[in-house]
């Protein structure tokens, strides 16, 4: 399987991802932008520092200029590459994939992300030639800049708390401990009881992805240990941030992205919020009541970013816990979200599981995967056992019987997921009893049992 994702590049090292194709991938990326320039940060990983050192090598002997920045979580790497007017930038970073993987983020001016579909294959192709291209008898140079003092300036725009509270939150040992300590120095009014908060690419405490709940265990009795208004977990790059409330119950990222959006659309009356197609349907509903647009998306950071920018949006949401911020070149920021939570939370008498309660009106399965060989088999037996329902053919197949303004709805999509080997499943319904009985009918279609 290629290294070249969807979205990024990502591997396991040194087997899928050396010293040298790391190189070749820089020179690659240079070549493609074709000046600088080039931003490049890396994470905590324990080869990242060597991986990195040789993609610069790449960008350099292709006669382009490199703005270093060390130590870097991704948001930062966008920030340093909108703030410095870089032609792009790249993160050396797996995310949240276990210590083994590593890989690179790119992007082109703006922090514009590039893909699959916007220019990662043309790297791929570039880097995966049989000979690689001599240096370029002029070549790049190396500034190096510490971003981080500029970069909490930058978020700290986001913070508006109107009380003093009290936070728990977990780094999972990545990139979140470079970052928001620093920012939490900047807010004496919030009080942080962190967890795993010392960087270790070995990520010796438990998986750097907040996503799966069994990752969460940890935090979830620390903000109960300390009476914690909420509870923050961030992934292993620091891009995702994904909420528990008071009682320790984890929370859909969907429903946050309702949350925040009905308070920027206060601000910004008529403005488009961007969500991708496994968001509740509470979500559209939501903004159409607060008097906003709602814009459907498929699945992917390129993609939200990209309808962002057509339709001008100031926020938008995915079900995996990115958040998107216009003021921020309109890409996603764990701690930007987290400081927008924590503003409606200090101003509001509610708790935090009393704002979401009122969200939390419809019965979702959450995203559910499946290892299914025949992929493209599965998706045309859903669609054959459901031949009066609504299709949508966004991303993958999105089956809807009835409206939000009717009782007795329900939809289901299955998509094939961009980064694993994987089938991916959200289904949701407006009756607990439907949502278990259309997800039991929609597991026997697909004949294998969900990952657990």
């Amino acid at each position: 399987m290629s290294v070249f994702k969807a979205y990024d590049v990502r591997g396991t090292y040194p087997d899928q991802i050396d010293l040298d194709l790391s190189y070749r991938i820089g020179r690659a990326f240079a070549d493609y932008i074709g000046k600088g320039p080039l931003v490049v940060g890396h994470d905590m990983r324990t080869m990242a520092v060597d991986v990195q050192q040789r993609f610069i090598a790449g960008i350099l002997d292709a006669g382009v200029d490199v703005i270093d920045i060390g130590l870097a979580s991704t948001p930062q790497v966008y920030y340093a590459v909108g703030s410095l007017g870089a032609s792009g930038g790249a993160a050396v970073t797996a995310s949240h994939n276990p210590a083994q993987y590593i890989g690179f983020k790119v992007t082109r001016e703006e922090a514009i992300p590039i893909s699959g579909d916007t220019g990662l294959k043309d790297i791929e192709e570039l880097a995966t030639t049989p000979e690689t291209p001599a240096p370029r008898q002029a070549r790049g140079t190396v500034t190096r800049i510490d971003t981080l003092p500029g970069y909490l300036e930058h978020v700290l725009q986001w913070a508006d708390l109107a009380r003093p509270v009290r936070i728990a939150s977990d780094a999972a040992n990545g990139m979140a401990a470079h970052t928001f300590p620093s920012l939490l120095a900047r807010l004496p009014q919030l009080e942080n009881h962190g967890l795993y908060f010392e960087l270790d690419g070995t990520f010796p405490n438990h998986e750097a992805n907040p996503l799966k709940h069994s990752n969460l265990v940890d935090l979830q009795a620390k903000v109960k240990e300390v009476g914690a208004e909420l509870g923050a977990a961030f992934d292993g790059d620091s891009d995702r941030c994904c909420f528990i409330d008071e009682t320790g119950r984890p929370l859909g990222n969907d429903i946050i992205t309702t949350l925040v959006a009905r308070e920027v659309l206060k601000q910004e009356p008529g403005a488009a919020i961007v969500y991708d197609l496994r968001s509740s349907w509470v979500l559209p509903e939501t903004v159409l009541a607060g008097g906003g647009r709602p814009v459907k998306e498929r699945v992917g950071h390129s993609f939200l970013k990209e309808r962002m920018r057509e339709h001008d949006a100031p926020f938008g949401g995915e079900l995996s816990g990115h958040y998107y911020f216009r003021k921020n070149w309109y890409a996603d920021n764990s701690e930007i979200i987290l400081l927008c939570v924590l503003s409606i939370l200090t101003r509001t008498e509610k708790t935090l599981s009393q704002l979401v309660n009122e969200l939390l009106c419809y019965h979702s399965t959450g995203e559910i995967n499946f290892e299914v060989e025949d992929k493209l088999g599965a998706l045309q037996r859903l669609r054959e056992a459901f031949p009066d329902g609504k299709i949508d053919d966004l991303d993958g197949v999105t089956i809807a019987y009835g409206r939000p303004d009717q009782s007795g709805w329900w939809w289901v999509n299955l998509r094939p997921s961009n980064t694993e080997p994987l089938l991916r499943m959200t289904l949701e319904a407006d009756d607990a009893v439907v949502m278990k009985e259309k997800k039991a009918k929609v597991i026997e279609i697909l004949g294998v049992q969900p990952e657990e």
